[in-house]
């Protein structure tokens, strides 16, 4: 650099070597890139167009950025010290260095064509001539012109110009959303607590029509980071000159750290290629001969001139930084903990597809075999999915609910007619509460007179009294008949919820290996081979209902047991209708706590039953119950329909619990169980990956997912970002 320029701005020799020293620090942070991680002091400038940012970076840094008639910032420009490059995916470098000051604009010019041209080689605009951007370029991006300055004795300054606020934006270049999209970006700088807010207002434009002060208040509201700039001060309105003299007063919109106003070069003078230096003293002589400036007490005087702004600018940025390190320090700590964890979290390529794969299939149907055999019940819900409910435990409601289902197809006889409906009460079977609980009965019921009228027209040649067995048969074949639809349902439900086990347990083994296809194809051969299972499951209910169609039952003691307790229980409903006065003397009997089963008695009994039973065992007739003494009395008419409805509700009790446990048990067999049956054969025949082109398949399963690839190559970047600057700060005594 000239001697013009040598100790410029903040990297005047003025600035202390430990301001120099903070700034120094902060700056070899940035060049480890590790600001896109970590919150970093910096300064960022912001206003809206044509507010006079550019130049005034111009008068911090003494680097000329690009200016001409209808251009503007369209991209944020960092500027920073010199830093060696990160060798990341988001920063590229963009031609060589430049040793020559002049040649700087130029190059800052063209970086920004290469940002807004994306489509494009970024060496191709280093090639050409310089010429206006093609129609479909970009109008502004997020992206940075990124310049590292460096020379002699010269000390690090860290601040970006970023593009300003636009109202409106012209029919050949931009769209509407470039307004939101400036603002955005913006925002993104302004609204990190570390980032000191340079406010850039134009005195030639009314204060209240430029947005970026109510931006900056929004996200600074308390004006604790903000330090404002007046510029333009040349080209104030006659008689405007004194309201803009109270923002240097801090009397209008107050700042912690004040307004300021600087006066940079004129065009005219730029044109003329006046330096740095002279433009500072250019300024000084215009301070110090305009009103009111020149007119400011001298408490004030500290507020006007780009030397006195950089001095601010200096002591808050370092002071700011001195602040920040021990939590960046933490923070970076903490962020390098994180990110350690995040790779190792992430499933490492594969190194040995075939055996990878062998090692999971292994593994998952192991694990298939588990929960088919049954699991402990897991509250947590850990092996299990939602809810923590095994596959045995999901599948048990459904099975009770198929019980039921089968139940509440129970012929519902009457031991009384149809017309008498109306006037008698009806409960269910005692001994059947006491069985099964209440259950919900047939919603059909059967009158004794309907009973009776079917078995007389099934009469043949039947000797009197007698009937044939095709009556019961016809009672039992209407009930089995109803067995179907439930016995479906359950096996559907059965095979739903097997079906979601098994994927869950796929995707658990699965899901991070490769890019999915693996985890793809081994779902695919399950939902296959559960549907083989659901096919033979449903055959073999198709076969058990086939069994049902004969009545049989060798299970003979239990069958008489309920055919007794049945027309027991019949004949006592009809008793209390035709012999009413004797039914309920017994049931008195009954009802009495020192009544017995036998008639055996310890204490003389002087009811009419008790005395009956005590006699009838005087003359040597034992084992005679209360109930039997109904059978004293004349026959009844519709005893033989007592036998029939006893016969069949009997068989069903027998029948419907032989029926609810085998085909429970089938679909156990062949879909709960089933599912693991053979399953690793199938596996590896329907994969193919001991075949010959084995090898071929198990490399293609293992190629990783570029998801995967990308966000491990992402945080190995960071990590390198964050060790990086972990080195600076330890070579830093916070």
């Amino acid at each position: 650099m000239s001697e013009d320029t040598i100790g410029v701005g903040l990297a005047s020799p003025d600035v202390s070597s430990g301001r120099r020293k903070m700034l120094d620090l902060v700056n070899r942070l940035s060049s480890t890139g590790v600001q896109v991680d970590l919150d970093l002091p910096q300064i960022a400038v912001i206003g809206a167009q044509s507010a006079g940012k550019s130049s005034l970076i111009e008068s911090i840094s003494g680097v000329t950025l690009p200016r001409a008639s209808g251009t503007c910032t369209r991209c944020p420009t960092e500027c920073h010290s010199s830093g060696q490059p990160l060798g990341q995916a988001h920063s590229e470098q963009f031609g060589d260095p430049i040793m020559d000051r002049s040649e700087v604009e130029d190059r800052i010019r063209r970086a920004q064509r290469a940002i807004l041209n994306p489509q494009k080689p970024a060496h191709t605009f280093l090639e050409h001539n310089d010429r206006m951007p093609p129609a479909d370029s970009l109008s502004f991006s997020h992206n940075s012109v990124v310049l590292q300055i460096s020379g002699s004795d010269v000390a690090d300054l860290s601040f970006c110009d970023l593009p300003g606020l636009i109202a409106s934006v012209s029919s050949d270049r931009g769209s509407d959303d470039d307004i939101t999209l400036v603002k955005n970006l913006v925002t993104a700088y302004i609204k990190k607590p570390s980032c000191i807010i340079l406010l850039t207002v134009a005195c030639e434009t009314d204060f209240e029509n430029q947005g970026a002060h109510n931006l900056a208040k929004q996200y600074d509201p308390d004006g604790k980071r903000t330090i404002g700039v007046l510029t333009k001060p040349d080209r104030i309105q006659a008689g405007e000159a004194g309201s803009w003299s109270s923002f240097v007063k801090n009397e209008r919109e107050a700042l912690e750290h004040n307004w300021f106003c600087v006066k940079q070069p004129s065009p005219e003078q730029l044109k003329l290629g006046i330096t740095w230096v002279e433009a500072r003293n250019s300024e000084n002589v215009w301070f110090s001969t305009t009103a009111p400036w020149c007119e400011l007490e001298g408490r004030y005087q500290k507020y006007l001139r780009t030397s006195n702004l950089v001095a601010k600018l200096s002591i808050v940025l370092s002071d700011l930084i001195a602040k920040r390190l021990p939590q960046i320090y933490d923070e970076l700590e903490r962020s390098i903990i994180e990110c350690r964890t995040m790779l190792a979290q992430l499933p490492p390529p594969s190194s040995d597809p075939r055996g990878e794969i062998a090692a999971l299939l292994h593994n998952f149907t192991n694990d298939i075999s588990r929960h088919a055999a049954g699991l402990a019940d897991d509250p947590d819900g850990t092996g299990f999915g939602v809810g923590g409910i095994g596959l045995i435990q999901a599948v048990a409601p459904v099975q009770e609910k198929f019980r039921l289902a089968i139940r509440a197809t129970a012929p519902e006889f009457r031991p009384y007619e149809r017309s008498d409906d109306g006037f008698r009460g009806w409960s269910s079977p005692g001994f059947l509460e006491r069985e099964e609980g209440r259950v919900p009965g047939s919603t059909t019921v059967i009158y004794i007179d309907e009973v009776l009228a079917r078995a007389n027209r099934a009469r043949t040649r039947e000797l009197p009294g007698n009937y044939p067995f095709v009556v019961q048969r016809t009672f039992i074949e209407r009930t089995v008949a109803e067995w179907r639809t439930p016995a479906r349902v359950l096996c559907k439900a059965v095979y739903g919820i097997v079906l979601d086990h098994t994927r869950r347990i796929v995707t658990e083994h699965f899901r991070h290996f490769g890019m999915g296809h693996l985890e793809q194809r081994v779902a695919a051969i399950i939902h296959h081979h559960l549907k083989q299972c659901l096919d033979r499951a449903e055959e073999r209910i198709d076969w058990l209902l086939a069994l049902e169609d004969i009545p049989f039952s060798l299970n003979t003691h239990y069958l008489a047991d309920y055919k007794d307790k049945f027309i027991s229980h019949y004949r006592a409903g009809r008793e209390k209708d035709g012999n009413s006065q004797l039914a309920s003397h017994i049931d008195e009997y009954k009802r009495d706590p020192s009544s017995s089963t036998t008639v055996v008695r310890s204490v003389v009994q002087h009811t009419g039953i008790a005395k009956i039973l005590s006699g009838l065992a005087e003359v040597g007739v034992n084992g005679i119950k209360a109930d039997d003494l109904s059978r004293l009395l004349s026959p009844d008419r519709m005893e033989p329909a007592l036998v029939i409805m006893a016969d069949v509700r009997a068989y069903f009790q027998v029948a419907y619990k032989r029926f609810v446990d085998v085909v429970s048990l089938a679909i156990d067999h062949e879909l709960v169980r089933g599912v693991e049956r053979n399953l690793l054969t199938i596996l590896y025949t329907s994969l193919a990956v001991n075949g010959p082109d084995g090898a071929k398949i198990c490399q293609a399963f293992a190629e990783e997912h570029p998801h995967i690839a990308d966000k491990r190559a992402d945080l190995k970047r960071k990590l390198e970002r964050l060790d990086n600057a972990g080195e600076e700060l330890r070579a830093v005594a916070i």
